[in-house]
């Protein structure tokens, strides 16, 4: 058994939760999305009560982004600087978020700070926030997630929840190799490869004394061991108060096998430190992804039962 662990750290900024009313604006500041698979998750925020602004992003296409940089930017300005927008909602990922974040005005969402909500490529947006702005954010289902029904899911029914502040805690099947012990902290991360992405900028986190939450599709193994190897140079593993690792889906292999599994890899990684780790958390790319405000205090248990707390709303 771990010795159990306690961290506190400062808390981050808590934006406004949703009242009735309030209006959420749609963004696509990465990859494209066409506009009738978003028609369904627009439905179903104004069946939740909420006013839907959508941004010229969602719908548009320039290659394979929603837009050029410049009108990337401009939409998710818009929406930043909008003080009648309560919160943000990203499209979806894909990849193109870290070529705008530093051009972004944070002025006005300093003085009105908004929930903005997403995940995959969205971790830029979430890890800007950690480090630069100590703002909490939501790393949570995207506009896809609410199609084929998937609305009625409990796993898209988190977010309409967290969004109104209700606390939540998840639980997930224990792995043997799970660490045990208990840790308070709070809660960062998001996808591994942007995680990674980010060392050595503005926007590289902060992981000491946090809990730190993992999640990655489409990786071969050996990268996903190099991604780590740069979080642990970069200083970003030894001091954590716990480790989630959700789901990492797809994930291939080569020709000439690599030798570990996805859980051998992270256990190898983190064999130096004392914190509780567990393996296969409901966060990932598929519907089996709940919503996590990312930035506030959490606790983890890692036991005979193994679950993730929000400490409070």
């Amino acid at each position: 058994m771990v010795t159990t662990a306690t961290y506190f750290s400062t808390m981050a900024t808590t934006p406004p939760y949703l009242q009735p009313g309030d209006t959420i604006g749609l963004v696509c500041p990465a990859g494209h999305m066409p506009l009738d698979r978003a028609a369904t998750c627009i439905q179903v925020l104004q069946q939740w009560g909420f006013a839907v602004q959508v941004g010229p992003t969602v719908g548009s296409q320039h290659h394979y982004f929603s837009g050029t940089d410049a009108q990337r930017l401009a939409d998710l300005q818009t929406m930043l600087d909008d003080t009648n927008i309560k919160a943000i909602l990203c499209a979806r990922g894909g990849y193109g978020t870290s070529r705008i974040v530093d051009q972004l005005d944070w002025t006005v969402f300093k003085t009105a700070p908004k929930w903005i909500i997403g995940y995959s490529d969205v971790t830029v947006l979430h890890s800007f926030l950690n480090a630069q702005l100590h703002t909490a954010s939501m790393h949570a289902p995207m506009a896809g997630a609410f199609n084929a029904d998937g609305w009625k899911t409990p796993h898209v029914e988190s977010l309409r929840l967290a969004l109104l502040g209700q606390p939540y805690q998840y639980e997930a099947t224990p792995h043997p190799l799970n660490r045990t012990g208990t840790a308070t902290g709070a809660l960062v991360g998001g996808n591994l490869s942007l995680m990674a992405h980010q060392v050595g900028t503005p926007s590289q986190v902060n992981t000491s004394g946090c809990i730190l939450f993992l999640e990655d599709v489409g990786e071969y193994l050996y990268n996903i061991d190099r991604m780590l190897v740069q979080l642990s140079r970069a200083g970003m593993l030894k001091a954590l108060a716990g480790l989630v690792v959700g789901g990492f889906t797809e994930t291939k292999n080569t020709s000439e096998a690599f030798g570990q599994s996805l859980e051998e890899i992270f256990a190898s990684h983190v064999a130096a430190y004392n914190y509780p780790v567990c393996y296969g958390f409901p966060v990932s790319h598929t519907p089996n992804n709940y919503c996590l405000r990312a930035g506030l205090q959490h606790r983890l248990e890692v036991g005979q039962q193994v679950w993730l707390a929000s400490s409070s709303a």
